[in-house]
Protein backbone atom coordinates (compact mmCIF):
# COMPACT_ATOMS: atom_id res chain seq x y z
CA UNK A 1 0.00 0.00 0.00
CA UNK A 2 1.02 3.59 -0.48
CA UNK A 3 1.12 6.52 1.86
CA UNK A 4 0.27 8.99 -0.84
CA UNK A 5 -1.92 8.41 -3.87
CA UNK A 6 0.69 9.02 -6.52
CA UNK A 7 2.90 10.54 -3.97
CA UNK A 8 5.10 7.75 -2.69
CA UNK A 9 5.48 8.78 0.92
CA UNK A 10 8.82 7.03 1.19
CA UNK A 11 10.05 9.45 3.72
CA UNK A 12 13.74 8.95 4.14
CA UNK A 13 12.81 11.84 6.33
CA UNK A 14 16.04 13.38 7.28
CA UNK A 15 14.46 16.78 7.38
CA UNK A 16 17.31 18.50 9.09
CA UNK A 17 15.81 21.47 10.81
CA UNK A 18 18.76 23.78 10.76
CA UNK A 19 17.58 26.60 12.94
CA UNK A 20 19.17 29.91 11.94
CA UNK A 21 22.55 30.67 13.44
CA UNK A 22 22.12 33.83 15.42
CA UNK A 23 20.53 34.15 18.84
CA UNK A 24 18.37 31.16 19.75
CA UNK A 25 14.66 31.82 19.36
CA UNK A 26 12.91 32.15 22.72
CA UNK A 27 9.33 31.93 21.46
CA UNK A 28 7.79 28.63 20.47
CA UNK A 29 7.48 28.22 16.70
CA UNK A 30 5.03 25.73 15.16
CA UNK A 31 5.24 24.68 11.51
CA UNK A 32 1.90 23.30 10.25
CA UNK A 33 2.68 23.45 6.49
CA UNK A 34 -0.75 24.90 5.78
CA UNK A 35 -0.65 27.33 2.86
CA UNK A 36 1.55 25.10 0.72
CA UNK A 37 0.20 23.16 -2.25
CA UNK A 38 0.14 19.39 -2.64
CA UNK A 39 3.65 18.03 -3.32
CA UNK A 40 5.13 21.53 -3.19
CA UNK A 41 8.75 21.75 -1.99
CA UNK A 42 8.81 23.68 1.30
CA UNK A 43 12.17 25.37 0.62
CA UNK A 44 12.08 29.01 1.87
CA UNK A 45 8.40 29.18 2.81
CA UNK A 46 9.25 29.50 6.53
CA UNK A 47 12.02 31.96 5.79
CA UNK A 48 9.58 34.63 4.64
CA UNK A 49 9.93 33.35 1.08
CA UNK A 50 8.13 31.06 -1.33
CA UNK A 51 7.52 27.35 -1.67
CA UNK A 52 8.66 25.54 -4.78
CA UNK A 53 5.37 26.20 -6.62
CA UNK A 54 5.27 29.87 -5.64
CA UNK A 55 3.08 29.67 -2.53
CA UNK A 56 3.69 32.42 -0.02
CA UNK A 57 5.43 34.39 1.12
CA UNK A 58 5.21 32.38 4.30
CA UNK A 59 6.05 33.40 7.89
CA UNK A 60 9.59 34.64 8.38
CA UNK A 61 10.91 32.23 11.01
CA UNK A 62 14.37 32.02 9.48
CA UNK A 63 13.86 28.33 8.68
CA UNK A 64 14.64 26.57 5.40
CA UNK A 65 14.14 23.00 4.23
CA UNK A 66 16.09 20.85 1.81
CA UNK A 67 14.67 20.30 -1.66
CA UNK A 68 13.37 16.80 -0.80
CA UNK A 69 10.92 18.10 1.84
CA UNK A 70 7.46 18.20 0.25
CA UNK A 71 4.07 19.35 1.52
CA UNK A 72 1.34 16.72 1.27
CA UNK A 73 -2.39 17.42 1.47
CA UNK A 74 -4.89 14.86 2.75
CA UNK A 75 -6.78 13.01 0.02
CA UNK A 76 -10.00 13.90 1.81
CA UNK A 77 -9.14 17.57 1.29
CA UNK A 78 -8.32 17.27 -2.40
CA UNK A 79 -4.68 16.22 -2.20
CA UNK A 80 -2.98 12.87 -2.68
CA UNK A 81 -2.01 12.07 0.90
CA UNK A 82 -2.96 8.68 2.30
CA UNK A 83 -3.03 9.83 5.91
CA UNK A 84 -5.55 10.83 8.55
CA UNK A 85 -5.79 12.14 12.09
CA UNK A 86 -3.36 14.99 11.44
CA UNK A 87 -3.20 17.57 14.29
CA UNK A 88 -3.82 20.60 12.06
CA UNK A 89 -5.67 19.68 8.87
CA UNK A 90 -4.94 19.21 6.09
CA UNK A 91 -1.22 19.36 5.25
CA UNK A 92 1.86 17.50 6.49
CA UNK A 93 5.48 17.25 5.29
CA UNK A 94 7.26 14.18 3.96
CA UNK A 95 9.99 13.23 1.52
CA UNK A 96 9.96 10.72 -1.31
CA UNK A 97 13.64 10.46 -2.15
CA UNK A 98 16.86 10.27 -0.21
CA UNK A 99 17.52 9.09 3.35
CA UNK A 100 16.14 12.24 4.93
CA UNK A 101 15.69 16.00 4.85
CA UNK A 102 17.50 18.94 6.40
CA UNK A 103 15.86 21.95 7.92
CA UNK A 104 18.17 24.85 8.76
CA UNK A 105 17.53 27.42 11.46
CA UNK A 106 20.64 29.62 11.62
CA UNK A 107 19.30 31.68 14.54
CA UNK A 108 19.12 28.54 16.63
CA UNK A 109 16.55 27.25 19.11
CA UNK A 110 16.77 25.75 22.57
CA UNK A 111 14.87 23.97 25.35
CA UNK A 112 13.01 21.37 23.33
CA UNK A 113 11.86 20.01 19.99
CA UNK A 114 8.65 18.16 19.17
CA UNK A 115 6.29 17.11 16.38
CA UNK A 116 3.56 14.73 15.30
CA UNK A 117 4.52 11.88 12.99
CA UNK A 118 3.17 8.79 11.26
CA UNK A 119 5.33 5.75 10.45
CA UNK A 120 3.33 2.50 10.62
CA UNK A 121 5.58 0.41 8.39
CA UNK A 122 9.16 1.46 9.15
CA UNK A 123 10.77 3.15 12.12
CA UNK A 124 12.51 6.51 11.83
CA UNK A 125 14.93 8.79 13.64
CA UNK A 126 15.30 12.48 14.41
CA UNK A 127 18.70 13.95 15.26
CA UNK A 128 19.29 17.45 16.59
CA UNK A 129 22.65 19.18 16.00
CA UNK A 130 24.23 22.43 17.11
CA UNK A 131 25.58 23.10 13.60
CA UNK A 132 23.84 23.65 10.30
CA UNK A 133 23.14 20.80 7.89
CA UNK A 134 23.27 18.15 10.62
CA UNK A 135 26.85 18.93 11.59
CA UNK A 136 28.60 19.72 14.84
CA UNK A 137 27.66 18.24 18.21
CA UNK A 138 24.72 15.86 18.40
CA UNK A 139 22.42 17.35 21.06
CA UNK A 140 19.72 14.70 20.93
CA UNK A 141 18.88 11.55 19.00
CA UNK A 142 15.28 10.32 18.94
CA UNK A 143 14.39 6.82 17.74
CA UNK A 144 10.84 6.82 16.36
CA UNK A 145 8.85 3.61 16.92
CA UNK A 146 6.08 2.38 14.65
CA UNK A 147 2.75 4.20 14.83
CA UNK A 148 -0.81 2.84 14.31
CA UNK A 149 -1.99 1.86 10.85
CA UNK A 150 -5.45 2.98 9.73
CA UNK A 151 -6.20 4.03 13.30
CA UNK A 152 -7.86 7.38 12.60
CA UNK A 153 -9.06 7.69 9.01
CA UNK A 154 -10.98 10.90 8.38
CA UNK A 155 -12.76 9.18 6.66
CA UNK A 156 -9.88 7.63 4.70
CA UNK A 157 -6.14 7.45 5.21
CA UNK A 158 -4.06 4.46 6.28
CA UNK A 159 -1.20 6.48 7.73
CA UNK A 160 -3.23 7.47 10.74
CA UNK A 161 -3.24 8.94 13.23
CA UNK A 162 -0.19 11.15 13.60
CA UNK A 163 1.12 10.81 17.15
CA UNK A 164 3.01 13.37 19.29
CA UNK A 165 6.68 12.99 20.16
CA UNK A 166 9.20 15.35 21.72
CA UNK A 167 12.48 15.77 23.55
CA UNK A 168 14.24 18.33 25.74
CA UNK A 169 17.92 19.09 25.30
CA UNK A 170 20.72 21.36 26.48
CA UNK A 171 22.49 23.78 24.17
CA UNK A 172 21.47 25.66 21.05
CA UNK A 173 20.28 23.64 18.06
CA UNK A 174 20.66 24.84 14.48
CA UNK A 175 19.61 21.80 12.51
CA UNK A 176 17.43 18.72 12.75
CA UNK A 177 17.82 15.61 10.66
CA UNK A 178 14.62 13.65 9.97
CA UNK A 179 15.49 10.14 8.89
CA UNK A 180 13.47 7.18 7.76
CA UNK A 181 12.36 5.29 4.67
CA UNK A 182 11.41 7.71 1.90
CA UNK A 183 7.67 7.87 1.20
CA UNK A 184 6.85 5.99 4.42
CA UNK A 185 7.06 8.64 7.14
CA UNK A 186 5.41 12.02 7.56
CA UNK A 187 5.54 14.90 10.05
CA UNK A 188 3.30 17.75 11.12
CA UNK A 189 3.20 20.57 13.68
CA UNK A 190 6.97 20.62 13.97
CA UNK A 191 7.57 22.68 17.11
CA UNK A 192 10.78 24.49 18.01
CA UNK A 193 11.38 25.55 21.61
CA UNK A 194 9.13 23.01 23.37
CA UNK A 195 9.15 19.28 24.06
CA UNK A 196 5.36 19.31 23.56
CA UNK A 197 4.08 19.91 20.00
CA UNK A 198 1.75 22.87 19.57
CA UNK A 199 -0.96 23.95 17.18
CA UNK A 200 -3.17 20.86 17.38
CA UNK A 201 -6.88 21.29 16.65
CA UNK A 202 -9.07 19.28 19.07
CA UNK A 203 -11.19 16.64 17.37
CA UNK A 204 -13.62 13.93 18.54
CA UNK A 205 -11.65 10.97 19.84
CA UNK A 206 -13.95 8.04 19.07
CA UNK A 207 -11.07 6.32 17.33
CA UNK A 208 -9.91 2.73 17.29
CA UNK A 209 -6.13 2.42 17.13
CA UNK A 210 -4.46 -0.44 15.33
CA UNK A 211 -0.80 -1.24 15.60
CA UNK A 212 0.65 -1.29 12.16
CA UNK A 213 2.48 0.47 9.41
CA UNK A 214 2.11 3.74 7.63
CA UNK A 215 1.62 2.16 4.21
CA UNK A 216 -1.06 4.53 3.11
CA UNK A 217 -4.17 3.69 1.19
CA UNK A 218 -3.19 6.42 -1.17
CA UNK A 219 0.20 5.60 -2.01
CA UNK A 220 3.44 5.53 -0.12
CA UNK A 221 5.11 3.52 -2.81
CA UNK A 222 7.62 0.93 -1.69
CA UNK A 223 11.11 1.66 -2.86
CA UNK A 224 14.06 -0.64 -3.33
CA UNK A 225 17.30 1.09 -2.53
Amino acid sequence: MRFVHSLWLGFGLAIVLLVAATAPASAQVVLTFEGLRNLEPVLNYYNGGLGGFGSGPGPNYGITFGADALALIDLDAGGTGNFGGEPSPDTIVFFRSGPGVVMNVPAGFSTGFSFYYTAPLYTGTVEIYDGLNATGTLLASIPLPLTPYNGAPDPTGNFSPLVPFGVSFSGVARSVNFGGVADYIGFDNITLGSQTPGGAIPEPTTLVLFAGGLGAVLGARRRTR
